[in-house]
């Protein structure tokens, strides 16, 4: 089920942010209110197309690719399933 495989991917996002990886507070800020997005889409079940959601999530994709790649590969993982799942 994609609504399990994101709920994953979110844990995981959470767990690698828990490790406390060389990130500003702005950025940390910024990964924290995207998790909540999503996980408020998971509670909703909501299966319209949020491109904001999605806009915000490649955002920040490009943004931590290169400092941050596993970050970043998490985030691709997550508009991936996004995307499986309608949203």
């Amino acid at each position: 089920m994609p609504a399990r495989e994101l709920q994953e991917q979110l844990d995981t996002l959470r767990e690698q942010l828990e490790k406390n990886p060389p990130l500003s507070e702005k950025e940390r800020e910024d990964l924290n209110q995207l998790a909540a997005r999503i996980d408020a889409e998971i509670k909703l079940e909501n299966a319209t197309q949020d491109n904001s959601l999605a806009d915000n999530l490649n955002l920040a994709v490009e943004r931590f690719e290169v400092e941050h790649p596993t970050l970043a590969g998490t985030l691709r993982n997550i508009v991936q399933t996004l995307g499986n799942i309608g949203i």
